[in-house]
């Protein structure tokens, strides 16, 4: 199991604390940004598989911006994924 903290970009979320086991989700956490939201995207991706979650979220823009909080945690898993 491995837990990387990814310093978000462009969003209101100011982090995210990610945590994979074999190629899987196993739990995630936003600070700062629309919590309830947030809350559902962490969710949701539990125990999905990094490739279906970036497969599904990469490129989401926000009000106009070229990035989302779904967006970043595509970076954040790409994280996890390399120092896996």
């Amino acid at each position: 199991m491995k837990t990387v903290t990814y310093q978000t970009t462009g969003t209101c979320s100011r982090f995210i604390e990610l945590t994979g086991d074999n190629g899987k989700i196993v739990d995630v956490k936003f600070y700062g940004g629309c919590h309830g939201n947030l809350q559902g995207i962490s969710s949701l991706v539990k125990g999905m598989k990094y490739e279906d979650v970036i497969a599904r979220l990469n490129g989401i823009s926000c009000n106009g911006k070229p990035t989302s909080c779904p967006d970043q945690l595509c970076r954040a898993i790409e994280q996890l994924m390399s120092e896996e």
